[in-house]
């Protein structure tokens, strides 16, 4: 029995791989040189190896417009900060807060 060419992954399977994705995933990477698409993989430019998690600046843009945060208060959409001052990154505990609205 040899794989069959073109042969479609049953759909109930293609979504338990789905779920093991970083949720971050579902929005398109900002990272320059990366260009994923929403729901592809992010990858190295240089060599197109497929990175096991997303670039973080995706996780930071997925984190900011999915949850508020509860470090430093701010709103859905507004990055993170420290005591004013911006932040190139979101806070750990609204990553967490973004995951767990989706759960």
């Amino acid at each position: 029995m040899g794989h069959h060419q073109g042969a479609r992954m049953p759909e109930t399977l293609r979504h338990a791989f789905r779920a093991h994705a970083h949720p971050a995933r579902s929005i398109p990477c900002p990272h320059e040189p990366c260009q994923a698409r929403a729901h592809q993989s992010c990858r190295v430019a240089v060599n197109g190896r497929v990175l096991a998690k997303p670039h973080p600046a995706r996780i930071t843009m997925w984190a900011v417009t999915t949850a508020c945060c509860p470090e430093c208060q701010v709103q859905h959409g507004i990055p993170c900060h420290d005591n004013g001052t911006p932040r190139q990154d979101a806070h750990p505990r609204r990553i967490q807060e973004a995951k767990e609205t989706l759960a």
